[in-house]
């Protein structure tokens, strides 16, 4: 068991597009191997040099075999280095990151490349046709709303070709003000109790991140300065039907004195009581915009939290952040780094 630290050298995400806006079009594999490439060029690693690749991922139908294998030979990274993704909701791109961070640390490997991905534009509809359908209807499902935002416990909603460029976050509303946002409808409930809305809910995103982790004495070797060293990461349970607090004992587990907070934002209200729960200064919290502004690419936001952490601690000045989500199911995640 190697107990030197594991520090993370490169970060980076794609924009994140729209619901059926200007990445619906971009394959799954093709969106990831984009990111993959890029933090492998800002260290000047080769794909020859990268020892596994995992990602978070968590609509997986449609997509083919492996995505995260596809996505790992399509950004040129040679047959023998395996790729695999993990599923844990929200959670999956940090979760990828924590594997790595387990990876290195075991010796099993070297330099690990981990992220998280999502295509919910690309997601499709499923019908249970395997046996037919002897009488009666067949009712189409779409596997966002059953594979990613439906509460498989309780049984509800957690709410209650040519080349395409895309510079800059499609989600933002640009130009939105309280008056405007005060007459979005409530999304779930209609009977008039209903405050979850549009303009305090995270959206429904495509976009991929990616990190590059090694030792810090690879990195040494390597004459690369880190951007962070991974301190410590936790996970924790709760009941299903309150989810949206999962931070709260995940980001307890994992706590140090911290300057910044990337807690996502699922919903304003589950972030609001994350906040108030722990007692943290609301100036240290999502300083850069939170998943309602950005939005929420279920696969990739685990990994894009911490990608905006790690940069947001370079901007500042900041020497300690905590990257946290909650998790449908009843969980949540934290993970605690320090600028080396």
């Amino acid at each position: 068991m190697n107990t030197e630290s594991v520090v993370i050298v490169s970060a980076a995400r794609t924009p994140i597009g729209s619901f059926n806006g200007a990445l619906s079009s971009v394959p799954l594999q093709d969106l990831c191997s984009v990111v993959i490439k890029d933090v492998l060029k800002r260290v000047n690693l080769k794909p020859e040099e990268v020892s596994e690749v995992i990602m978070g991922h968590v609509l997986t139908a449609g997509h083919g075999q492996n995505p995260a294998r596809q996505a790992s030979v399509a950004a040129g990274i040679p047959y023998p280095v395996p790729a695999w993704s993990c599923q844990m909701v929200c959670g999956s791109g940090l979760k990828a990151v924590c594997l790595g961070f387990q990876s290195i640390q075991t010796g099993e490997s070297t330099v690990v490349v981990a992220g998280g991905m999502e295509s919910m534009s690309r997601a499709p509809h499923t019908v249970q046709m395997r046996a037919g359908v002897k009488m009666g209807d067949a009712t189409m499902q779409d596997s966002i709303i059953s594979d990613g935002l439906s509460d498989a416990f309780q049984c509800y909603h957690m709410g209650i070709t040519g080349p395409v460029e895309v510079k800059a976050d499609e989600f933002p509303r640009h130009g939105s003000n309280m008056d405007a946002m005060s007459k979005l409808r409530p999304c779930f409930l209609k009977d008039g109790s209903g405050t979850v809305t549009p303009g305090n809910a995270s959206g429904i995103n495509d976009g991929a991140a990616a990190t590059v982790l090694m030792s810090q004495s690879e990195a040494q070797n390597r004459g690369l300065k880190p951007m962070a060293k991974i301190t410590s990461w936790a996970q924790a349970g709760l009941d299903p039907a309150i989810m949206g607090t999962g931070p709260i004992p995940a980001i307890r587990k994992a706590l140090d004195q911290v300057d910044l907070f990337e807690i996502n934002e699922a919903f304003a209200a589950q972030s609001i009581a994350v906040v108030k729960e722990l007692g943290l200064n609301p100036d240290k919290v999502n300083v850069s915009g939170g998943a309602i502004s950005l939005g929420h690419p279920i696969g990739m936001s685990g990994c894009r939290v911490l990608v905006t952490l790690l940069h947001a601690l370079q901007r500042t000045g900041g020497q300690r952040g905590v990257a946290s989500l909650c998790i449908g199911g009843g969980m949540g995640i934290a993970m605690c780094v320090e600028r080396v």
